[in-house]
């Protein structure tokens, strides 16, 4: 049988006319473009207005509550945070060149934190806490903004996010996928797969086909570019999907294992106990707010 592979995004992204960045603003439902795993060298911050989600950046998996701030670095690939069933007020999405100030304009002294800041994207970063709550309300005061005070707004926006110590590294051992189109074209083949099949069961030889490799070879390569084995990142991926159906809807425990790709009911519950350090319905019982 031939195994038809999906083919890895690339973005296109234009600046907001008149603007040296890309801004829009999408209410509740209506970001429907990025469901599938794409890169772009743009850095994204993104802003997600209340709801829960998913957030999947590079070999990071993790589920999301009461909305998120996200920042993406340059040819990171990603998956999109909402949908029909994320319940956000709004979606916020910010893209810019990492020379989008101008070639020099990073290398001056005031510019030397927000260096520092596009470096650590490279991993992605999510923030928290009080920063999550005041940067979002400037990011969506923007759309009301003039050029110009839009253009000061992202430079506060991002001195802000600098100086913050309210976030985390989501790829704490980083991503080493740089701007190698080769590297890029195989990990979006392999992300878009694990997406679209996880509830099945996926073997090595079927996915190193996809990106025809042997199955040595892709075992290093995965490991070498997410510092994961890929068991570990689909068991992940499995266990996320799980923690959203846990939190959102009113399925049995068991149904859920067997929905999110485990066929045995045992090794579902020690897996999401490590994953989490609750069992499924301590955890389901810290998170009944969600979906009631």
């Amino acid at each position: 049988m031939e195994l038809k592979s999906p083919k890895p995004a690339f973005e296109v992204i234009h600046p907001s006319f008149g603007n040296s960045f890309s801004y829009t603003l999408y209410t509740q439902k209506k970001n429907n473009k990025a469901k599938l795993w794409h890169y772009h060298p743009e850095i994204e911050l993104v802003y997600v207005n209340g709801g829960a989600g998913k957030r999947q950046i590079g070999s990071h998996i993790s589920y999301y509550t009461e909305g998120d701030l996200i920042l993406i670095g340059s040819n990171l690939p990603h998956c999109g945070f909402t949908n029909e069933l994320t319940g956000n007020k709004s979606e916020t999405v910010i893209q810019m060149r990492p020379n989008f100030l101008g070639n020099d304009f990073l290398k001056i002294p005031e510019m030397k934190n927000i260096q520092t800041l596009f470096d650590r994207a490279r991993g992605g970063i999510a923030f928290y806490g009080d920063t999550k709550t005041e940067i979002g309300k400037k990011i969506e005061q923007m759309s009301m903004q003039s050029q110009f005070n839009r253009l000061l707004t992202m430079l506060s926006v991002l001195h802000e996010l600098q100086d913050s110590r309210e976030y985390k590294v989501l790829n704490a051992d980083s991503f080493s996928l740089e701007t190698d189109i080769q590297d890029n074209q195989r990990i979006n083949t392999v992300f878009n797969f694990v997406k679209d099949n996880y509830q099945r069961a996926l073997s090595l030889d079927e996915v190193a086909a996809l990106v025809n490799m042997t199955v040595p070879s892709f075992c290093r390569y995965f490991k070498k570019i997410s510092n994961k084995t890929f068991t570990k990142f689909v068991n992940e991926y499995r266990l996320v999907h799980a923690s959203k159906l846990l939190a959102e809807k009113p399925m049995s425990i068991t149904e859920i294992c067997f929905e999110c790709g485990f066929n045995n009911f045992s090794h579902f519950n020690k897996s999401f106990r490590e994953f989490t350090g609750k069992s499924p319905s301590e955890y389901r019982h810290e998170h009944q707010s969600v979906f009631q």
